[in-house]
């Protein structure tokens, strides 16, 4: 996916030696979360918004260097690696630079996040199942392999989360019978964390736990 498409150049970067005052007027009606800050064309880091409007405003940006965050990505970075970026460094703008360290412009979150909306993983129709099994105990092919034998394909996959040596994986897979896919992970060990109407097993276990309740309070 080409994302050079989504490079933004109309917003200049923030000059070291710009006054606090005319920084502060500049993020005013921006939502930004943070601003880039050159020297000379050079990347120096991004300065967050609410720290910009916490400084003196008779200084210059150069008097809170210490304050600037320095992630950055290259033109030529995969749109996953620029997305990943996003999310470590909890920011809604990425500067994105050259070789030479200089900045050429950068990306806005919601147009990295269009790109992922393009993928088979949310733009084709399908079913969505989340899975979980011990972090040494599952594998891609097992999944992979479990899902192509019911004769269904897989749209895309990742670890959702991972916490007490449990991974969790999210599947997006065509559209198939869904209850046959269930029933074989779980003859593969695998918890079934997401809910679906056809599961078979689900229902079978409420009609046993009535049936017990029912016996009960004979």
């Amino acid at each position: 996916m080409k994302t050079n498409l989504y490079i933004v150049n109309e917003i200049e970067p923030l000059d070291i030696s710009v006054k606090v005052t005319d920084a502060q007027l500049f993020i005013k009606d921006r939502t930004y979360t943070h601003f880039p800050v050159t020297k000379k064309g050079v990347y120096l880091g991004c300065i967050p918004e609410a720290d910009i409007r916490c400084f003196e405003t008779d200084k210059t940006l150069d008097a809170y260097q210490y304050a600037l965050e320095g992630f950055y990505v290259r033109q030529d970075d995969n749109w996953l690696d620029i997305l990943e970026s996003f999310a470590q460094n909890n920011s809604n703008i990425m500067p994105i630079l050259d070789d030479d360290n200089r900045y050429i412009g950068l990306f806005e979150l919601g147009d990295i996040m269009n790109l992922f909306n393009e993928t088979p993983f949310l733009s084709e129709p399908g079913n969505i199942l989340i899975v979980e099994k011990g972090i040494q105990d599952y594998s891609f092919s097992e999944i992979s392999q479990i899902v192509e034998s019911n004769n269904a394909k897989v749209l895309g996959l990742f670890i959702s989360n991972m916490q007490n040596d449990v991974a969790q994986i999210t599947l997006k897979i065509s559209d198939s019978d869904i209850n046959n896919i269930v029933q074989t992970f779980r003859r593969y060990s695998y918890n079934i964390v997401s809910r679906h109407q056809e599961d078979t097993f689900l229902t079978n276990l409420k009609e046993r736990s009535k049936y017990l309740e029912k016996y009960l309070n004979i």
